[in-house]
């Protein structure tokens, strides 16, 4: 029972990874805030159904708290994520996200407390590290690549900002599990997240409105990467909730591995040999939380 939380953060993986690949592909033809939206909207059904065999959990003002601050963070994570996708290369903003594990060896620490130990903090690096050179394609033009370009692409500025909220956001979200229940908060912070999203969804998604109900419309290719991201918001919660933030995170971050797969077997990506320095030390990492953190 001690380690069951793992299996719930590789779960949270796999389902990211997936409903990232299937959103990958839709984004290809369709609006991205539309998608992003649409991908929020289809997973409430499942996440609403479980509110129907939970109790309401008791509710303080460290929850509301937490809960009312994550949420605008969360909006502008979001609209800078899409942002930093669509102004510049993949390979010169992905790896700013494996920043995230990085922050949360300290974040975490000034809201909840928690503190890592240093075998677990060198885990954790090694996976930000290994996060960080998987998406750079080419290492003919230097390690240090993304970082040079910051100057000149927004989109790199955009995901670190991104990786540092989110750092913040995780941290509020197990504040406001351990003041309600995993899926509680999971289900009520999504539904609330697609309500604040959906007028800037709407506006920003305007001109592709009239084609939504088409065979290869937005709506119909967004249900299955919906039905995955709610699995995975279930079982983030979860695995949330049995260890530190910072270990859940890191482990999570495993779906860069998938996502790498997933990108040779269906996009035909290249590349993959190049990764392996990067799928080395993030297993390496994976080893060292499990079993020394």
């Amino acid at each position: 029972m001690e380690n069951l939380w793992i299996l719930f953060a590789l779960i949270s993986a796999f389902t990211l990874a997936t409903s990232d690949a299937l959103t990958k592909k839709a984004l290809s033809v369709h609006n991205e805030y539309l998608i992003a939206w649409l991908r929020l909207l289809f997973s409430l059904p499942l996440l609403i159904s479980t509110l129907f065999f939970i109790p309401v959990p008791p509710l303080d003002n460290h929850f509301y708290r937490a809960f009312l601050t994550a949420l605008p963070l969360e909006i502008v994570a979001i609209i800078f994520y899409i942002k930093a996708l669509k102004v510049s290369p993949l390979s010169l903003t992905l790896p700013f996200l494996s920043l995230t594990p990085v922050f949360l060896i300290i974040v975490p620490y000034i809201i909840l407390g928690e503190k890592v130990s240093v075998i677990g903090a060198l885990g954790v690096l090694f996976i930000a590290v290994g996060g960080y050179t998987l998406n750079i394609k080419e290492f003919k033009k230097g390690v240090f690549e993304p970082f040079i370009a910051i100057k000149k692409e927004k989109g790199s500025i955009f995901m670190i900002v991104v990786a540092l909220i989110y750092s913040f956001t995780s941290s509020l979200g197990k504040r406001a599990i351990e003041h309600s229940s995993p899926i509680f908060f999971g289900a009520t912070y999504i539904t609330l997240l697609v309500i604040v999203l959906t007028p800037i969804a709407l506006y920003k998604g305007r001109d592709e409105l009239r084609f939504i109900f088409n065979n290869n419309g937005a709506l119909r290719t967004s249900i299955l990467p919906g039905f995955l991201q709610s699995v995975m918001v279930i079982s983030h919660m979860i695995a949330m909730s049995m260890t530190k933030v910072a270990y859940m995170i890191s482990v999570k971050r495993l779906s860069l591995l998938i996502g790498i797969f997933y990108g040779y077997l269906f996009f035909k990506e290249s590349g993959i040999k190049e990764r392996m320095l990067g799928t080395i030390l993030m297993l390496t990492g994976f080893v060292l939380i499990v079993l020394f953190r």
